[in-house]
């Protein structure tokens, strides 16, 4: 039998520099296909961002510390802006919903806007297999969170005359059955040309005390995508911003696949964001108990950041304003907007989006070449997120919801506390109550309803619902 090829010799070379000789443990016995993979992922592998990412999970204090300056964020406050549907404090003077909401129907039928959907992670906590994307949520249809999603993008294009060209960013993990089950669904009535899914990148994990890559297969390394901020760098390698460029796009909404409430381009969003010439506008829902898993967004000395609450000490978190409401309580919700020209600078600075780690449990291959489920935390995995580019921007926008209106999050699995189908579910129903009510249309005690992605106005639900009552489980 002949010695199996050995890697091309610069590699090896990094590998043992790096002290990582032992990924190679099973090269010998590895079938040649399995050899090849092992031996493209390692040669995809950017060894000089290990050997930073080996320093910054060596530094205990950073592993530990703030993101940001603890005096920074003990001065910090909630930044005012105007509240959807209800105005509010507004940058350049008091403007109501109707002048944004004017503003942001122009900026739709202009063409000016696009969408990138965050569509990377796995249902596998939700005890399903395959892309979050198209776990079912729908309370009566059963529709997936893609069909929804995307079907309030085709809705809004439709009726603003213009196309609306949206990014979808898939991870490693997803990125194949997406584009199938997207292709298999026609995009759900997009179109395709108007249409671009692009990967985001992988980051190894590095063992907690050893600091070594790990293997969780004989002939792959464990890796875990690079968190929401990896969409910028992918989108960029992806040729992304030219193309939202060449379809006359000025400002793109970011939105997460987990969210079917999500309202990303809301006219009256976008309307606000350009009236106050901002580069970066986020959504914001109100924070009412300290305990709330959910980041806030503080701004101090005209710079606006979003604080993850495990940065937040328990004084902070639970600090209150004169009013009673909580002193940081701007809950940040993923729904952002960002001028095109601002995307472009920050991706043009160096480290305008740093990595960030956490410690995890990683599935990783033992001594004896065993795959190992660790219970409790054995690596750091490292990401980043795409709401540090805040201090970068210019301007930066706030813009409260109401969070029954704009966030229902699936996060668990169903029988969980909170995020679970079931709460998803439930909210969707709930928002078709509401707007039934609001329509002046009758829904009788204990029915389930649902609202299609076509349905926008009281007129469209009671054009759809002419008797004016719903006595039985339907989509509107």
């Amino acid at each position: 039998m002949t010695d199996p090829p050995p890697l091309p010799e610069p590699l090896a070379q990094q590998l043992a520099t790096l002290g990582q000789q032992r990924l190679l443990a099973h090269w010998g016995q590895l079938e040649p296909t399995a050899r090849d993979r092992l031996g493209e992922q390692l040669a995809g592998i950017d060894w000089r961002q290990v050997a930073a990412m080996r320093r910054l999970a060596a530094d205990d204090t950073a592993a530990a510390a703030l993101p940001v300056d603890a005096a920074w964020l003990t001065a910090a406050h909630t930044p005012a802006g105007p509240r959807l549907r209800t105005g509010g404090p507004s940058p350049g003077g008091l403007l109501t919903p109707a002048v944004a909401a004017d503003c942001g129907t122009a900026l739709l039928a202009r063409g000016g806007a696009g969408a990138i959907l965050v569509a990377g992670g796995q249902a596998s906590r939700l005890r399903c297999e395959g892309p979050k994307g198209i776990y079912p949520v729908g309370p009566v249809s059963q529709a997936s969170l893609f069909e929804l999603l995307l079907g309030r993008v085709r809705e809004i294009a439709t009726r603003s005359g213009r196309p609306i060209p949206l990014a979808i960013m898939t991870s490693s993990a997803t990125d194949s059955d997406t584009r199938a089950f997207l292709s298999e669904h026609a995009f759900f009535g997009l179109p395709p040309e108007h249409v671009l899914i692009f990967q985001q990148a992988d980051l190894p994990a590095l063992a907690l005390e050893a600091l070594d890559l790990l293997l969780d297969a004989h002939d792959h390394v464990a890796v875990a995508p690079d968190g929401h901020g990896g969409l910028l760098a992918a989108l960029v390698a992806a040729g992304g911003l030219d193309w939202f460029a060449q379809r006359g796009v000025e400002h793109v909404a970011s939105f997460q696949v987990d969210n079917p409430l999500a309202m990303p381009l809301d006219p009256e969003f976008l309307g606000y964001h350009l009236l106050a010439d901002a580069e970066f506008s986020t959504q914001v829902v109100e924070k009412q108990q300290p305990a709330e898993r959910v980041g806030v967004v503080a701004e101090h000395d005209g710079m606006h950041r979003v604080i993850e609450y495990s940065d937040l000490s328990d004084e902070l978190a639970a600090a209150r304003s004169p009013d009673g409401r909580l002193h940081l309580r701007a809950g940040s919700i993923a729904v952002h907007a960002f001028a095109l020209a601002f995307l472009r600078r920050a991706a043009a600075a160096p480290d305008s989006l740093p990595l960030h780690l956490a410690r995890k449990a990683v599935a990783c291959l033992d001594a004896a070449g065993q795959l190992q489920r660790p219970a409790e935390p054995n690596a750091f995995k490292f990401e980043r997120f795409i709401f540090d580019l805040m201090p970068f921007a210019q301007r930066v926008l706030t813009v409260e919801i109401e969070a029954a209106e704009g966030f229902a999050p699936l996060k668990n699995p169903p029988g969980a506390a909170a995020d679970a189908p079931e709460h998803v579910q439930a909210a969707l129903s709930a928002q078709a109550h509401r707007r039934c009510a609001e329509a002046g249309v009758a829904v009788a005690d204990g029915i389930v309803i649902e609202l299609s992605p076509a349905v926008f106005t009281a007129a469209d639900i009671r054009q759809r619902v002419p008797s004016g009552r719903i006595d039985a489980a339907q989509v509107i």
